[in-house]
């Protein structure tokens, strides 16, 4: 089971490829970026857990690559620890104020990178910034989109469920589990990066719950893509006795396969929200009705 997913943004290949080769024996997935435009359109198809980003690039600097992620809602929330040669104090109090969350400078010591890159993760989420089993942003965050959802019009909140979940973990035990909801995030990402919008959000509030936010327009799209892709993806995370019984057998119950219950909410003509609680129970109210 990995710990997740470092993006190292590296143009130097000799130094990239050791920090993929050292990270994957410390239980990590890395993908590698030599652009700062191709760490981008990495970070919006697979998000990674924590980026590793150099400064001096080809295309785009460190600092453009990070301005970018930090005002976009479905990346904002991704740890960033800056690797450059520069030593200067004002590089430093540049690349903070625009959001990293630490600043190494090369050469480095493989050691207390591998101590920061774990403790960024794990203050990210022990802060309540991420869920540590997908790795999406929870708690606070969640929160955040939600309150600045009371200050647009054109928006769509989708309440989402993996019903029969709890079924399918007691059978195949939590590390099943926790690959599925990995396995949740990439599919989320997908579809996003398909048929969202750049400033589209999920999130991870906690157990077999996810909340998306999205635009009216591209909500329906979104809703039906994830239906038919989870069924699919679903399946094969069984084992073939119960694909070809059609889903667990426990004691004297049978219970189907995993899917998904989705409640949508969007502005209607006369709706008044006060409250980020209400949009939560009016989803939630309209995700149950979906069983």
């Amino acid at each position: 089971m990995h710990k997740g997913r470092i993006l190292v943004v590296e143009d130097e290949f000799d130094i990239a490829n050791m920090l993929k080769i050292y990270f994957k024996s410390q239980g990590y997935e890395v993908d590698l970026a030599g652009r700062g435009t191709e760490a981008l359109e990495m970070t919006r198809k697979r998000l990674p857990n924590l980026i590793l980003l150099d400064i001096m690039m080809p295309d785009m600097d460190g600092y453009e690559v990070c301005k970018r992620l930090r005002t976009t809602n479905r990346t904002k929330h991704i740890p960033i620890i800056f690797l450059t040669q520069k030593d200067d104090r004002s590089d430093k109090i540049a690349g903070l104020e625009l959001g990293a969350d630490d600043f190494v400078t090369k050469p480095f010591d493989i050691e207390e990178l591998k101590l920061r890159v774990n403790n960024t993760i794990r203050l990210s989420q022990e802060n309540n910034q991420r869920d540590p089993r997908s790795g999406l942003p929870a708690g606070k965050m969640i929160e955040e989109q939600l309150r600045a959802l009371m200050r647009r019009d054109n928006w769509a909140y989708l309440d989402i469920k993996i019903d029969n979940f709890d079924p399918f973990k007691e059978k195949y035990g939590y590390v099943a589990a926790n690959e599925l909801m990995r396995s949740m995030r990439m599919l989320l990402a997908e579809i996003l990066e398909a048929a969202g919008t750049e400033d589209d959000f999920v999130g991870h509030p906690g157990g077999e719950n996810f909340v998306l936010i999205t635009t009216v327009a591209a909500a329906p799209k979104i809703e039906a893509m994830l239906r038919k892709r989870f069924l699919e993806t679903a399946q094969l995370h069984y084992s073939f006795e119960d694909k070809e019984s059609g889903g667990i057998v426990i004691g004297n119950l049978h219970i189907p396969f995993m899917r998904l219950s989705i409640g949508t909410v969007s502005p209607q003509p006369g709706m008044w929200i006060s409250d980020i609680r209400e949009i939560t129970e009016l989803g939630a109210e309209k995700r149950r009705a979906d069983r």
